[in-house]
């Protein structure tokens, strides 16, 4: 019997009480924004990437500069054994994710983005144990059930106090922490050895990636633009979400920002109806076509991705089309994939804000050699893509092997049997 079997044996045989947030701790949004107010202080903010991120928090990991009066400052500091979690998110299985501030963060203070779960009775090792039941699979299935939305997904902050989590005695607490924490920093070391590995392999694929695409006397390439190359470019749109027959037994297939990253669209999370098609700015684009984010969270802007399937984007999206017997659409994929950071740095603003729009897109310089060429450098480079991101082989399959033994073994310390009735 191991020591979790025999504290449970001990503190809690036949099972463990289940409580709703809101009875053990207090759930606060309203957080500040992501402006400088002249006449407030400065201030560190802690924003939702750096939970989507960041399990632990500690100072130094938000950097983003803001203002806030001295009454946001109290309302939204954040101190040790804070949790922090995502209300919401374009995808469903993003909302709740959770970080725990593992000190006091002066001169710091959350996000509106954010929700901040700060107990009742201050205990660092219950605020441990949250934040590894917000990561589980069985908190996530219930939040995920419950998330209502169209084009983004949340739970409202009576859902959030309203969810029901288990608390087992503290010594069970304790415990399930140690091994989750060790079991983490084995799986980190395990997979920093493989991720510093693949990024070896990724930075030869993106050496090689640029020779393919440089072009001499021995081969030839003509050097022209986006809109001379394409047979369309143009962006989508959004049909209205208060209105729920334009997204209520949806049949076609609508692309949001967020989805990019996928590399190859086979399908997308969302669908519209007709009506909502109609009457609104989404366009059809074919199959086989390449999309650009002009925005997006994070590192979003920029990203490429081609389609397998006919489908509409939304306005933060632009389509590119191709005549198919003289452009190989994958082609062009890889090009503006090579060029993600140039991107960046053509589009409006500094380089970190900002956005695309369809007239650098078509302006855009990229070297066209023969249609051969082209289906021979599409075949190589989709060889070695598959070598670095395909999760079904190689590096990538066990980073993700390594990945799910971890959830499978958290899953298993955080699933409790429910007791009718136990006091916190």
């Amino acid at each position: 019997m191991s020591k979790i079997d025999e504290l449970i044996a001990e503190f809690c045989p036949d099972g463990v009480g289940f409580f709703k947030l809101s009875e053990i701790a207090e759930i606060s949004g309203a957080g500040v924004d992501k402006k400088i107010v002249s006449g407030e202080k400065s201030v560190i903010l802690l924003n939702y990437m750096d939970v989507y991120r960041n399990p632990k928090l500690t100072v130094g990991i938000p950097t983003m500069q803001v203002s806030a009066t001295d009454k946001k400052m109290n309302q939204c500091n954040v101190l040790k054994g804070d949790v922090f979690i995502t209300p919401s998110s374009e995808v469903k299985n993003e909302i709740g994710f959770s970080a725990v501030a593992l000190e006091d963060m002066p001169g710091t203070v959350y996000s509106y983005h954010i929700m901040r779960v700060r107990l009742n009775e201050p205990d660092f090792m219950k605020s441990q144990f949250i934040n590894y039941l917000f990561r589980s699979d069985i908190l996530q299935k219930e939040i995920s059930k419950q998330a209502k939305g169209l084009t983004r997904f949340g739970l409202t902050k009576t859902q959030w106090e309203q969810l029901r989590i288990p608390v087992p005695p503290i010594e069970v607490q304790r415990e399930i922490v140690r091994l989750l924490d060790t079991f983490t920093e084995l799986e980190a070391e395990l997979e920093a050895e493989l991720e510093a590995e693949l990024d070896a392999r990724k930075k030869q694929y993106a050496f090689y990636r640029n020779q393919l695409f440089t072009f001499d006397e021995s081969r030839l390439a003509t050097r022209t633009t986006m809109s001379h190359i394409s047979k369309r470019i143009y962006s989508g749109g959004t049909p209205k979400t208060n209105k729920t027959e334009y997204w209520e037994n949806g049949t076609i297939p609508w692309m949001s920002s967020g989805e990019v990253n996928l590399g190859t669209v086979y399908k997308t999370e969302k669908l519209i109806s007709e009506i909502g098609f109609k009457n609104s700015s989404a366009k059809w684009v074919p199959k086989n076509s390449v999309v650009i984010a002009l925005a997006g969270q994070g590192k979003t802007r920029g990203m490429v991705a081609r389609t397998r399937i006919d489908l509409t984007t939304n306005q933060s999206l632009a389509s590119l089309t191709f005549d198919r017997e003289k452009v190989n659409a994958d082609y062009v994929f890889h090009f503006l994939k090579s060029q993600y950071q140039q991107l960046r740095q053509v589009s409006s603003g500094d380089g970190t804000r900002g956005g695309l729009n369809l007239q650098m897109i078509s302006n855009y310089g990229i070297p066209i050699p023969s249609i051969n060429e082209q289906n021979r450098i599409v075949s190589i480079l989709d060889k070695f893509d598959k070598l670095t991101t395909d999760i079904s082989e190689g590096l990538p399959a066990e980073i993700n092997a390594r990945r799910k033994q971890y959830e499978y073994y958290r899953n298993k310390l955080l699933t409790f049997k429910e007791l009718a009735c136990v006091k916190v």
